[in-house]
């Protein structure tokens, strides 16, 4: 009988110099390779018939894309074939070091003047949940962020939303303003009569409480909606 071909796994030094993502990254930049090429600097190898950037590509086409990727639970990229252990550490670790850059120096606290910049604080982590979540933005005079407070988790009935907890953060962190934001796991962000309820409340309890309530979001798949651009509680 003869010895078994050992067939070795395709690696990024496979490919033409010209081609290999870490090079290309070097020489123009990251935002000039694909997701699957970024992917594959992480990688670092592929399997046999597979290099990485396939790998990465077939990563993407199997999860539902880069939000797809974000969504993923470890064990599910941890079990793609070629994955393994290490790689799923590499990729969720990178997801994430992306999500904290969100959390940044008091200096550079960003400021909320649209409906945009809002959303722009949560849409990342808000859009991969699978239930739904209702934080509160908390805001300084200059409508810059304090923090961002996870209030409630699972199903948003205004009936069972205790008006107080909502404001209490505001309140020790002695904020000027405060925006609602949840999330619509469905991806659809359209706000439900509940929505419109819980905001009206909301905004009442904040003109006693001298804490103006800027704006109520709701984020959906790469969409949100402003209940203060609808009038809709306001």
């Amino acid at each position: 009988m003869g010895k078994k071909e050992i067939i070795a796994p395709y690696r990024i030094t496979d490919l033409q110099e010209t081609e290999r993502p870490r090079e290309r990254l070097a020489e123009r930049g990251a935002d000039a390779l694909s997701n699957a090429e970024l992917l594959a600097i992480l990688l670092r190898v592929g399997i046999p018939g597979e290099n990485a950037v396939q790998l990465g590509q077939r990563l993407l086409n199997s999860l539902g894309g880069l939000m797809g990727l974000h969504r993923a639970s470890f064990l599910d990229v941890r079990n793609q074939h070629g994955v393994g252990t290490a790689k799923a550490a590499q990729i969720k670790a990178a997801i994430e070091l992306g999500n904290r850059l969100r959390l940044i120096t008091p200096e550079e606290r960003p400021a909320v003047n649209s409906p945009e910049d809002g959303a722009a604080l949560v849409q990342y982590e808000m859009s991969a949940l699978d239930h739904e979540e209702l934080w509160v933005i908390l805001l300084n005079t200059r409508n810059q962020m304090l923090a961002i407070e996870k209030v409630y988790k699972g199903s948003l009935n205004s009936s069972i939303v205790r008006i107080g907890e909502l404001f209490r953060a505001a309140i020790q962190r002695n904020a000027a303003a405060i925006i609602l934001v949840h999330n619509h796991p469905s991806g659809d962000p359209t706000p439900s009569a509940e929505d419109i309820g819980l905001t009206r409340a909301v905004v009442q309890a904040g003109k006693l409480l001298d804490i103006d309530v800027l704006d109520h979001l709701v984020i959906g798949s790469g969409r949100h909606v402003s209940l203060k651009e609808r009038n809709l509680g306001f």
